[in-house]
């Protein structure tokens, strides 16, 4: 059973991170989709090394849209899945040009309306380049939603993503959003959790502690 409030959890992430981020360069809503995409089985570092030029190519949805495949593939080959993701960076800018007057929505149920954009996704986007309160429920977060702290034990996305919704007031997801992913992927990692140095330890239920 959780013996820990919401108030524990955040005091604590805030000592790891006061100001979140995301690893993701991105200066509008229309970068952050794209690299959202680009960045599914791909690290974040890999994504930003070929942005730049992406960008550089083609700096707005409508650029996409008209943009040859071989073109849009031709810069980003080197990540995983590269003509899938040239063909739904495509698919997912024309529909942002016939549908939204080439903007990109900031409301979750257009934005899961876009090809490559799922509920994930469309949370990274809500939370990060427009500041709406959403619940990321990625590896990192699903790992330590139901396996470390156990606030959750669902067994789906969505089902994590209710139970922190409910654990967590909607004026803290933002922050919760951003921190459990950078908390996931930096301290409470998949193996030997940095638990020395975590601030949760001490209200962290995680029976196999790395202490």
């Amino acid at each position: 059973m959780k013996t820990f409030t919401e108030k524990d959890i955040i005091e604590r992430l805030k000592k790891h991170f006061p100001e979140p981020w995301i690893d993701l360069n991105f200066e509008n809503p229309y970068q952050l989709v794209v690299a959202t995409i680009l960045a599914a089985q791909t690290t974040d570092k890999k994504v930003n090394e070929i942005t730049p030029t992406f960008f550089q190519k083609f700096p707005d949805p409508k650029s996409v849209a008209d943009a040859n495949l071989e073109e849009i593939e031709s810069i980003i080959k080197s990540v995983n899945y590269y003509k899938r993701k040239a063909k739904l960076i495509k698919e997912c800018c024309q529909k942002v040009v016939k549908d939204f007057g080439g903007k990109i929505p900031d409301t979750m149920e257009e934005l899961v309306k876009l090809p490559g954009i799922g509920r994930k996704t469309a949370s990274v986007i809500l939370v990060n380049a427009f500041n709406k309160p959403a619940i990321v429920v990625d590896t990192h977060v699903r790992r330590v939603a139901t396996q470390r702290l156990k606030i959750s034990n669902g067994k789906t996305p969505e089902k994590i993503e209710k139970d922190l919704a409910k654990f967590f007031s909607k004026e803290n997801w933002i922050y919760i959003s951003k921190a459990l992913v950078l908390f996931g992927r930096y301290i409470c990692t998949a193996k030997n959790p940095n638990c020395k140095q975590c601030y949760l330890s001490d209200i962290c239920p995680y029976e196999k502690k790395n202490l």
